[in-house]
């Protein structure tokens, strides 16, 4: 009878049975299925994934992360992209406008996907340094990590990365220097270091397929160099360079936009950049000297020359521009009458003249100016024939006083 207990006693229930069964099969299923991921993706890749995931969130509102499940197939995960076993793209966050974005900072071991060649950040909060890893991704054709709050210095060895087509670290927190090494990536077409706190001096630029520069709203200093001729989009405004720019600029023919304003840079204006192709010109508050003579009519929408210290004539060149910024200069004579023209015509939306050394100008004082155009003449050695609303830092005073006025004749 004991020994027939005993056996008894090691028989378990057929249920129990069918329970423990189970829970084998499923934790067989498991360690398969980790098993198969792991074989579809590289480990490197693999392991690397999981840390970038630790280390960033997804901010309030956003959901982009919930597709990262390991158990699963990395590949298939939101913002990742492979080739074989291999991430060949990483885009990090809802691209879809109006996302809120990630919270947390970017990984080292991104370095470790080291055949990547696009990787990118959706605006959001994510702070901390750019990892210098990033400059062993000797594929790399793609960085954009811009509006975040990314701090520190830009990684020296991403000047090494000899496939990088586009460098797009806009409106984060960066400081230091831009990297000299930068100048000379033989690929690079698009380099966006706007909206940060860049200091020292803007490196030479050799790249024959740079395309578009941005450096605007930084703290950058000392002259400009040397910028490739392959350049349509140049921004260096707010920042604090000078020196004279003709010698840089007159060859970039190909421009369509430029703007240099709010900076200290010197000299004349070269004549050649206003038959370059632009849709805006903008050189306002430099220290721009001399007279401005355009070879031809300019056909540039948009010319801001405004708080400089030009001097002479108004060319009647300027006579196709629609927004038309010369305020706040030292020109003197008369304005020319294809100006009146244009602007009774609504051809020229808004002509500012006010703050300058001007005797006068041909129109009726009856002459309505058409509500869709603006003229503002104050502060010129005439009076105003016609009341038209200035800006309002134009101030009150609608005549320079007379003792200023060389020419006056008033």
């Amino acid at each position: 009878m004991e020994g027939g207990d005993s056996v008894r006693r090691r028989r378990r229930p057929a249920g129990e049975r069918k329970t423990v069964g189970l829970l084998v099969a499923v934790l067989l299923v498991a360690v398969a299925r980790f098993v198969v991921v792991a074989a579809m993706l590289d480990p490197v890749d693999f392991l690397a994934l999981q840390s970038i995931r630790k280390a960033l969130e997804d901010a309030p509102g956003s959901h982009f992360f919930s597709s990262w499940d390991f158990t699963g197939d990395p590949c298939a995960f939101s913002g990742v992209f492979c080739a074989g076993d291999r991430v060949v793209a990483l885009s990090l966050g809802d691209p879809r406008a109006g996302s809120p974005g990630l919270l947390g900072r970017l990984d080292p071991a991104v370095g470790r996907l080291s055949v990547l060649a696009e990787l990118s950040l959706v605006p959001g909060r994510v702070a901390g340094p750019v990892p210098s890893g990033i400059a062993q991704l000797a594929n790399l054709r793609f960085l954009a990590l811009s509006r975040n709050f990314l701090s520190g210095t830009i990684p020296p060895g991403i000047g090494a990365l000899r496939q990088l087509r586009t460098l797009d670290l806009s409106f984060n927190q960066l400081s230091g220097t831009i990297p000299a090494s930068l100048g000379a990536v033989p690929a690079l077409s698009n380099l966006v270091l706007c909206h940060n706190r860049l200091s020292g001096t803007v490196p030479s630029f050799y790249s024959p397929s740079l395309v578009r520069l941005d450096l605007k709203h930084n703290n950058l200093s000392g002259e400009v160099t040397v910028l490739p001729d392959s350049l349509q989009y140049l921004s260096l405004s707010w920042n604090r360079l000078e020196g004279p720019v003709g010698g840089v600029v007159a060859h970039l023919v190909q421009l369509n936009y430029l703007d240099l304003g709010v900076n200290r840079f010197t000299g004349a204006i070269p004549s050649s950049v206003f038959s370059f192709p632009l849709t805006s010109l903008q050189l306002q508050r430099n220290r721009f000297t001399g007279s401005v003579l355009p070879p031809e009519e300019v056909a540039i929408p948009t010319v801001d020359l405004s708080y400089n210290r030009l001097s002479g004539p108004i060319s009647p060149t300027f006579a196709a521009v629609r927004s038309l910024y010369l305020n706040n200069n030292q020109f003197t004579g008369e304005v020319p009458a294809s100006f009146v023209a244009r602007l009774l015509d609504s051809g020229i939306q808004i002509l500012y003249l006010q703050h300058n050394y001007l005797t006068g100008i041909q129109m009726n004082p009856t002459a309505e100016i058409p509500m869709s155009s603006s003229l503002c003449l104050q502060y010129n050695c005439m009076v105003p024939p016609v009341a038209a609303p200035c800006p309002v830092k134009a101030g009150r005073v609608k005549t320079r006083p007379t003792a200023q006025c060389v020419e006056w004749r008033g």
